[in-house]
């Protein structure tokens, strides 16, 4: 018996349209992608499309738009097989990630794809993302979150886009690809998660309660208490150099952090470099943060801590509670850590 796969339609690239001000999302894709998939349809998954009600330009994304995309793939759960989630580019990484988080125990393909030219065009790169991500998503080997892209498969948590018009826009720089699509479908299954036991979440997503914080040369210590200081905030990630360090040689900044931990605000530290990860002990600068409780984010992508954070934020997580469930890796997000 053929599987069946429910393509979700979000919004994006994939299915805009032109406008006088440049692209805007468009509806009834669905029409479009069978007209477009003509004859080919059939040596593919049966599949059957929804969209949202009111589409996302992926740039426009709120953390609350991961349950309203993550709602109707749990309401039609037990009705497929497997899903397709089409998506805009700019913040695919980020809902691939929570995605990862708030279907908990996953046991069945998630699939998302998109793509850089839209699928009404000539040259669109949507046909070949779509019809691969319809394989993969009728998989039984896959049970986890992932991103299809350019014929290459990518754990969802761990994938990055690293390229604004190269049609080979994603990649995983802390893991490996776990497929390539080739003249075969060629999947890593040593490296694919094993099918859990479904234990959804759908917590209510506070826009206000993450903030993000680059460090750069000569930050001052007043823009870290400004931000620490935003109404409703509960968790702050700071983007530092190299393998997690700070400039502790700017007491009044370190301070800062330390009176916002004190008050009850998670402090995470992610490096910025898109490779290797947190290393907090390695240096006297990371060591600072260390001693005041700021938390590792050891190889976590940006996108995946920040999607993290926020499910764990939402479900009521704090304190050594969070920290603990904040650096045990989660559906293959992480590499576990090891003492330095």
């Amino acid at each position: 018996m053929s599987r069946r796969i429910l393509i979700l339609h979000t919004g994006g690239t994939i299915g805009m349209v032109p406008s006088e001000n440049g692209y805007v999302p468009g509806a009834n894709l669905g029409e479009l992608l069978a007209d477009r998939l003509g004859g080919r349809q059939a040596e593919l998954p049966r599949f059957e499309v929804q969209e949202l009600d009111h589409l996302i330009d992926s740039a426009n994304l709120t953390p609350s738009d991961w349950t309203r995309i993550a709602r109707p793939l749990i309401d039609q759960w037990e009705h497929y097989d497997g899903f397709v989630v089409l998506h805009g580019t700019d913040t695919m990484a980020y809902t691939a990630s929570a995605l990862s988080y708030l279907l908990r125990g996953c046991d069945r393909p998630v699939i998302l794809t998109g793509s850089q030219i839209p699928l009404g065009l000539p040259r669109t790169d949507a046909l070949d993302n779509v019809t691969t991500a319809l394989v993969l998503a009728a998989s039984e080997h896959i049970h986890e979150v992932c991103l299809c892209f350019r014929g290459r498969l990518l754990r969802g948590n761990r994938a990055r886009k690293l390229k604004t018009s190269g049609l080979d826009a994603f990649d995983s720089p802390n893991a490996p690809a776990l497929g390539r699509a080739g003249i075969e479908l060629e999947l890593r299954r040593d490296l694919l998660l094993p099918p859990g036991h479904p234990d959804f979440q759908l917590p209510d997503m506070d826009a206000n309660a993450v903030a993000v914080l680059a460090l750069y040369p000569g930050i001052p210590a007043r823009l870290v208490e400004a931000t620490l200081a935003l109404p409703g905030l509960k968790g702050l990630i700071l983007h530092t150099f190299g393998a997690g360090n700070a400039p502790d040689a700017n007491p009044a900044l370190i301070q800062a952090l330390a009176d916002g931990i004190e008050r009850g605000i998670a402090v995470i530290n992610i490096s910025q470099c898109p490779i290797g990860g947190v290393s907090q002990k390695a240096y006297a600068s990371g060591a600072a943060l260390d001693g005041i409780g700021v938390v590792a984010g050891g190889d976590l992508t940006p996108e995946a801590a920040f999607a993290k954070l926020h499910v764990l934020l939402a479900g009521g997580v704090q304190g050594e509670d969070l920290r603990r469930q904040f650096q045990a890796p989660r559906a293959g997000d992480s590499t576990p850590a090891t003492p330095f």
